[in-house]
């Protein structure tokens, strides 16, 4: 996993879009946002390591999603297209990766500024309910992720507006990062 800021530049979405100015995992961590590296094994080791982390965390179901014009058919351009208009939903998004690579933007709370990360085989990222993100694949075109849920999967999402501004999981998500100065 790599992070950092979006550049900002008009361009293919899927396109690094890379700012050169890095962001830490400190920083992800207290936006809400938590990685895990768990290396991929033919042994399936891995797999020990994800139910741990599910267990800890209380992820009791799981599925896997393949993004890719094979995977998706006809539906791949327009999910595409979906995935990548800011949102939030009421629960986090946990993604695995088991092959392929792709970028996941989140919206860094005051400044308003889209943080890229980078996620590639073995990342395991969570992504909190109530913060502004969204996803697109890389020039790869091509990822398959793990996805993990505390219930029944809510692929509801709530694109930004005034509305979501005021909804109840956005209004906590605000409340439960620190509070940051306006020097980034």
């Amino acid at each position: 996993m790599r992070a950092y800021y979006f550049d900002n530049v008009p361009g293919d979405q899927r396109l690094a879009h890379d700012s050169g100015n890095p962001v830490s995992l400190e920083t992800l961590q207290s936006l809400g946002v938590l990685h895990w590296a768990i290396q991929l094994d033919e042994d399936g080791n891995w797999e020990v390591e994800i139910n741990n982390v599910a267990k800890n965390r209380g992820y009791k179901n799981r599925d896997t999603i393949n993004v890719t014009k094979e995977g998706l058919g006809d539906a791949y351009e327009s999910k595409i297209k979906t995935f990548f208009e800011e949102h939030m939903h009421e629960d986090e998004e946990i993604r695995y990766i088991l092959s392929g690579s792709g970028f996941f933007d989140v919206r860094e709370h005051p400044h308003d500024k889209w943080i890229r990360i980078h996620v590639t085989p073995g990342d395991l990222l969570v992504i909190p309910p109530g913060i502004y993100h969204r996803f697109t694949l890389d020039e790869k075109n091509a990822i398959k992720a793990l996805r993990l849920f505390q219930d029944e999967p809510k692929w509801t999402p709530h694109n930004r507006s005034e509305e979501t501004d005021t909804n109840p999981y956005r209004v906590q998500y605000l409340k439960s990062i620190p509070a940051v100065s306006a020097s980034a």
